[in-house]
Order: C-alpha cells, then sequence, then structure tokens
C-alpha cells in the first residue's frame, strides 16, 4: 500500500468520493426544490412557494424536488442529472442572462454551477453508495474504475 503513491490511493477512493459529491449535490438541491413547493427551509426568493402549476417556477421546484432526491439515493442519477442540468440552463438563459452577461452580474451563480455539476455527474455516473449499483450497470462501472486504479498503482510502482 505504501509503494502505491498519493495518486494510486486517490484513484482508489475517487468512486467514494464522487458518491460522496452526489449525495451532496442531490441534496443540497431537493432542499432548494423543498423550499420552493413547501415553503419549508426558509422563505423562497419572491417570499411565499410557488403557485402550483405556474410557468416555470412550479415545474422547476417539481424538478429540483424530484431529480434531487432521485441523485441524492443515486437511483437514475444521469438521466436525472440530465434533466436537471437542462433545467438550470434553461433557467440561467430565461431568466438571469438578459440582466446582463456574467452570472456574478445577474444573480445566476447557482443556476450556472448546478447547470454544469449535473452535466458531470452525467459523465461520470453515480460514484459509489448509490441504489443505481444495486441493478448491476452503475455498479460494474464503478468496480471497472476501481479495478482500473488499481492496475495502474501497480504498474507504476
Amino acid at each position: 500500500m505504501a509503494s502505491q503513491g498519493l495518486s494510486g490511493r486517490l484513484d482508489q477512493a475517487r468512486p467514494y468520493a464522487l458518491g460522496l459529491f452526489r449525495i451532496v449535490i442531490g441534496l443540497l438541491f431537493a432542499c432548494h426544490g423543498a423550499r420552493s413547493l413547501f415553503g419549508v427551509l426558509g422563505a423562497d426568493a419572491a417570499g411565499g412557494t410557488a403557485p402550483t402549476g405556474a410557468w416555470p417556477g412550479w415545474y422547476a421546484a417539481v424538478i429540483e424536488l424530484v431529480c434531487g432526491s432521485l441523485v441524492l439515493i443515486g437511483l437514475g442519477t444521469r438521466a436525472a442529472s440530465f434533466l436537471a442540468s437542462g433545467a438550470m440552463a434553461y433557467a440561467y438563459f430565461s431568466v438571469h442572462q438578459s440582466a446582463a452577461l456574467f452570472p456574478i452580474q445577474n444573480n445566476g451563480e447557482l443556476s450556472a454551477v448546478f447547470s454544469w455539476v449535473f452535466l458531470l455527474l452525467v459523465f461520470t455516473g453515480p460514484g459509489a453508495l448509490a441504489l443505481d449499483g444495486l441493478f448491476g450497470g452503475a455498479r460494474d462501472a464503478n468496480e471497472e474504475g476501481v479495478k482500473r486504479a488499481e492496475s495502474k498503482a501497480t504498474v507504476t510502482a
């Protein structure tokens, strides 16, 4: 283990770090949706909950709650992340971008960051500790990544 080096040890921990990243991001996104839908966890920016069926606020809140929850537990992670990424890109370009060019100027940082974070999860998958792993595909991909990292560390040692 000591001959493996820092890079090899970090490669072995990658699925778990990715899983923890996914859990935190999913929780934050779900909390954002719960706040907009139910008024819990603080007041919404508009001062209340999104009116049922109102476009686009209520639909965005439902996507945030549902996709955030799915990402949190790691079930359908890639599909939920794809939908969440698109929703946040839409939010950025339809709500924020017209006010100013840069996210820091138009208060669109959160939408931009969530969009890119979820796009990353589309490509990386759920990592460890995901329900997707119970159904085979994600587990096989994560185990394959760990095996590649282990063999790479062995070769360089």
